[in-house]
């Protein structure tokens, strides 16, 4: 006979993101009242053109400790308009499953347990991530760096932004094969990662391109950290498989281009335009060393970038 009293699951609020830059990611709702927007102060902040600062709200009502608490959402005058289950709504009750579309984001309300908020984080986790470095993905860059960009905006901070190529990245797999080629990307992954400061940010774009930007950084300190950067991974012996297993050892150089915010610009997505073109730059003057953007000349600033480095 099966037992009916089971205990009851501890179900937490949340809203899941369906699409955009934080696709898959929980965010709690943690507080009695949050606000949904595009605004920096926003509780859960939607970098959206189509998002008004502050666009709706959501609240939670309980008429006595023993009632269930109900969480409601509400338009707050929004210029495009807040959707519920593709209907345009001022004020309604959520329910588990529920779609809420903001601008051109959509958002899931659901009530999570423990083992629910646990999948979600490890769905978002192999989303953001590269599956061989660890390092964020080239998405989630863009959106963690847009977000950089706001907060060093509001507050006055500095921060420098990394793009970094592997020299001659090719002949490491026409040398040595795949399998070698795969395991030295981890290995470059590692170097970076243990270089940064905590609370700093890497991606691996695809292929041989890494970037990071570095928090709180001047160019000088930018520079100190991008020479450092290429010291260990150039100093630092590869591995080279051999039938399955390691073997030898060899060298891999790297080239790194820098910009700064917001001395070169203000725009999060010029930045690495601009990182791009002193990376071009390091590549063009013989490859293992660092460049900053601001040392390009008027023409070489006006040149367009390679799709590819070799």
């Amino acid at each position: 006979m099966f037992d009916s009293k089971r205990p009851k699951r501890d179900l937490r609020p949340a809203l899941v993101f369906l699409n955009g830059d934080l696709l898959a990611v929980p965010i709690p709702l943690e507080r009695e009242e949050v606000i949904l927007g595009r605004a920096l102060e926003a509780g859960v902040r939607i970098n959206d053109i189509h998002v008004s600062r502050l666009h709706a709200k959501i609240t939670v009502v309980q008429e006595s400790k023993q009632s269930a608490p109900q969480y409601v959402l509400t338009d707050l005058s929004s210029k495009t308009g807040t959707y519920l289950n593709g209907q345009q709504i001022f004020q309604e009750v959520l329910h588990n499953g529920d779609k809420i579309t903001l601008g051109e984001h959509i958002l899931r309300f659901e009530l999570l347990d423990e083992i629910d908020r646990e999948y979600q984080h490890q769905i978002r986790r192999l989303l953001a991530h590269d599956d061989l470095t660890g390092l964020l993905s080239s998405r989630s860059f863009f959106s963690e760096l847009r977000r950089e960009a706001a907060r060093a905006s509001a507050e006055k901070r500095p921060f420098c932004v990394l793009m970094m190529d592997l020299d001659h990245f090719k002949s490491v797999n026409d040398t040595y094969g795949h399998l070698t080629g795969s395991k030295n990307l981890e290995e470059v992954g590692l170097c970076i990662t243990k270089t940064l400061r905590t609370g700093d940010v890497a991606a691996r774009f695809g292929g041989e391109e890494f970037a990071a930007f570095l928090l709180d950084a001047e160019l000088p300190q930018a520079i100190v950290a991008a020479e450092r950067i290429r010291s260990v991974i150039e100093s630092h012996d590869f591995t080279v498989i051999r039938h399955g297993k390691p073997a030898d050892k060899h060298r891999i150089t790297v080239s790194v281009g820098i910009a700064a915010f917001p001395g070169d610009s203000r725009d999060p997505i010029e930045l690495v335009e601009m990182a791009d073109s002193a990376l071009y730059k390091a590549k063009r003057l013989g490859r293992n060393r660092v460049c900053a953007y601001k040392d390009l000349t008027e023409e070489e600033m006006k040149k367009p970038l390679p799709s590819r480095y070799t």
